[in-house]
């Protein structure tokens, strides 16, 4: 996948917010559409987190993955129990399907 920048990330936020106009906000009861400066600030929100999502989605989707701390160390004394502390052992094969399952961007 490649790496996207802040700038292209802006074009597409922009074409996204221009396609749900109106935009509305509600202020003291009453419901408005959205002044320039808060569509222009939609469209910045919207492309720092399209820009997050791209450079740490990863993390969430590994967190995710992994399972609970006590799978992990349940599988890590099995592996320890049968002298397997190393690529053969299920814990690593667990990890390495979850890292390569989520790779980081590049």
């Amino acid at each position: 996948m490649a790496i996207k920048t802040i700038a292209q990330f802006r074009t597409e936020a922009t074409s996204e917010i221009e396609s749900a106009k109106p935009m509305f906000a509600q202020v003291n009861n009453q419901r408005r559409e959205f002044t320039d400066s808060e569509y222009t600030q939609a469209i910045e929100d919207l492309a720092q987190s399209k820009l997050d999502t791209q450079d740490n989605g990863y993390k969430q989707a590994r967190l995710e993955s992994y399972g609970g701390w006590n799978e992990q160390l349940d599988k890590l004394y099995h592996d320890i129990d049968a002298n397997k502390l190393d690529k053969t052992g299920e814990w690593y094969k667990a990890v390495k399907a979850v890292k390569d399952a989520n790779p980081k961007p590049s």
